[in-house]
Formats: C-alpha cells, structure tokens, sequence
C-alpha cells in the first residue's frame, strides 16, 4: 500500500528496488554535482529503463568529441575504431569545406561513401580504365568511391559544403590516406621527369608538405570540365552519385518513411544503407540485420536506441543530431524519435545489399500457437498481425 500510494515501480522476480517518477527518493538522489548538461542529453543513461541490463558497452559516439583539424579550405573530424571500440568494420568524417576549398586528390584502401548535409561541391573520380566521374553534387545526395580510386571534393558557391563521409573499415585514418601532393614531394624530381618526359625544373614548385584542405578559385563550369576529362575514355559506366530526392520512398507510414539505397538502385555502389525519417512518436521496429553491422549517423531530431545483446544483456542509449550509433551484425535494436520534430538518420552497412528481419514479420509467419506458448499473448493477437514488414510505426 504504502508503495502504490508513492507511485512507486518494483521490479518483478528481483529485490524490490523503489523508483518514482521524479527520482527523489533516497536511493535515486546525487548528493554531489555531477555534468548536469551531460546527463540532460543522456537520459537513458542517468536513468535506465527497468528492462535495460548487464554490462553492454557503448555503441555511441558524437562528432562533438572529436578533435576538429582546422585547415585554410575548411575543417575535418572523425570517428573511428579508436573512439568507438565497437565499430570494428565502418568509421565515419564530417568535412566542411568553404567556398573554393579543396580535399586535395587522394584515394584510401577502403571505401568512401557519403552523404551531402549542407550546401554544394563539385566532386571528380577517375577509375582504372581511366574512365571519369564529375558532377555537382547538393544537400541530401550520395556520392560512393571505391577503395583505391582517386578523387576529389571540392566546395562551391554561395557557402561551400559540410558532408558525412563513412569508411567500410574501422581502423580508418583520414590523416593518412594517399595524397598526391605528399606522393611527389617523397619522390626524387629525376624519376619524376624521367615518368612524364619533362625537364626536373617543371616539379621546381610542387609543394614540400601535404595540402590536405585548401583553397583556391572555383573551378570553370560543369560542363567544360566534363569535356575535358572525358576525353578519349569516357566517363564510368556506373554514376558515382546517387540522388535519394528523386526517388521514391521504400516504405510510407503513419510513423514516417525510409529510403534504401543499395546496388539494387545504384550499381555503383558496395555500401548500403537506409534512410529513416520518423515523426514525433514515431518507431524504427524492432529488427535485426543478418548479413553486416549497422553504422548510424543522427541528421537531427532526439532519439533512443534499445540493443538487446543476449544472455539478458540490454542498454538503451539516446541520440541527437551528430552522434554515431553502431550495432554488430544479427543484434536486435529499435530506435524511438523522442522529440517533437521529425527524426532523421541513415543506417549504413559495409556489403552491397540491405537486408533486415522484423521481429513482428517473424512472429506473424510462425505458427501462432507456437508463438502465443512461448510469450502468452493469445492466438488472436497474432492471427491479426500484418503479413507484411512495417519497417517504421506505426503504420
């Protein structure tokens, strides 16, 4: 009595562990100041939900940690292993390059995609046949170069460009990727006059460190440089950019909408990843997915995450624009929007194809007195669930 009169919970099957609503009682109260803006933005985290339990490590991260590079041409920060121990295949960059400034030409082992948060740039590729890729790209488009092919990205006009870029390898660097600028300069000028058949003295200028971000003029037009470097190869066969505003969305709900993006639509790619918007009150359903991890990047909006890990291990983490989030392959998780805006992020996945299985999909395509024996629901309930995934709730 005495209990329900404070309004208190107790947690079934366990030592009676008093909770109230606004944490005062004793057993909940923190005598000495703690970052009290920290645990505004972490909830989840201060106060657990009564079913989260076990020692599940993190599997966030936000860029806010992140040491920023401040280069003339822009900005650079990332998240990688090294942050994030559990995000062991994928690492993620947030760039922001001015007007006219330069991610100078590069290439890396693993590969590059990304996704164009603000502004404009003018992107270039060249593959091994020496076939081109240019186009400009705006807010919202994909771009993906694959491992070891050279590129470059560059900011245009009114206000240059600030863009995710995600790795398919963990342990990625982005302070080590092969430049072109930091390749001449560690290569004698003899060699490179005797590989392009031009006096030593044409190297006199070439620069003694890396460039990495800088600025210079915008360049011409679209339209003259296309002619340019595709002269006597072509272009790629396959577009390295990818426009997710002229397509339709995937699925439509009551609870929002998702885009997926894979080598389905967009043969160039061999990064997948998924789009998800969700409306105030709005729910990722409880999924798995089955053939790679999962690498999130929060756009905007206020949300939560549940990762269920096994042998009764469960932690729910909150996220807001500019946090990572990272789920290994097979483990279930939903994703709330907790706030009174829309909210937005991307699921990303190293393999060529996105692949998901819904806990309800599974519950309605088994046999439902199987089901109903194991979790008591009622046959009933089942029979009525839909046949079909919802992806996002509700519908």
């Amino acid at each position: 009595m005495v209990a329900a009169a404070a309004g208190l919970q107790i947690a079934q099957g366990q030592e009676q562990v008093p909770r109230s609503a606004d944490h005062h009682l004793p057993n909940e109260t923190e005598p000495v100041p703690s970052n009290v803006g920290l645990e505004k933005q972490n909830p989840s985290s201060v106060w657990a939900p009564e079913t989260d339990a076990g020692g599940q490590p993190p599997f966030k991260y936000s860029f806010s940690l992140s040491h920023k590079r401040l280069e003339a041409g822009g900005w650079t920060r990332q998240v990688t292993v090294r942050d994030l121990p559990i995000s062991k295949k994928m690492a993620g960059v947030e760039m922001r390059l001015i007007t006219g400034g330069i991610r100078e030409l590069h290439w890396h082992v693993g590969a590059e995609w990304a996704l164009m948060l603000y502004g404009s740039a003018r992107i270039t590729a060249v593959d091994q046949q020496g076939r081109s890729h240019i186009s400009d790209v705006k807010e919202g488009d994909l771009w993906i170069f694959p491992g070891g092919i050279p590129h470059s990205i560059q900011g245009l006009g009114p206000d240059g460009c600030r863009f995710l870029l995600v790795f398919d390898d963990g342990n990625f660097n982005e302070f080590e990727t092969f430049l072109l600028t930091d390749w001449l300069a560690h290569t004698p000028p003899e060699v490179l006059a005797k590989n392009f058949n031009v006096p030593e003295s044409t190297f006199a200028q070439v620069p003694k460190k890396e460039l990495f971000i800088f600025e210079r003029p915008l360049p011409r037009s679209l339209e003259e440089e296309k002619r340019d470097v595709e002269a006597g190869t072509g272009a790629v066969p396959n577009s390295f950019d990818f426009r997710p505003g002229e397509m339709k969305p995937t699925k439509v709900s009551k609870g929002g909408e998702v885009k997926i993006v894979d080598r389905k639509l967009w043969p160039a790619t061999n990064i997948a990843a998924a789009i998800v918007t969700l409306k105030p009150g709005g729910l990722r359903e409880l999924h798995w997915h089955p053939n790679e991890d999962e690498w999130q990047y929060y756009v905007k909006g206020k949300g939560r995450m549940t990762v269920f890990a096994a042998g009764g291990r469960a932690r729910t983490m909150d996220f807001q624009e500019g946090d990572v989030g990272y789920i290994d392959k097979s483990v279930p998780h939903y994703i709330e929007n907790m706030g009174d805006t829309d909210l937005v992020f991307i699921e990303v996945f190293p393999t060529p194809y996105y692949e998901d299985i819904s806990l309800a999909q599974w519950l309605a395509h088994t046999p439902s007195r199987l089901v109903s024996q194991h979790i008591a629901v009622g046959e009933e309930m089942l029979q009525k669930m839909a046949k079909k995934e919802a992806i996002v709730v509700p519908e």
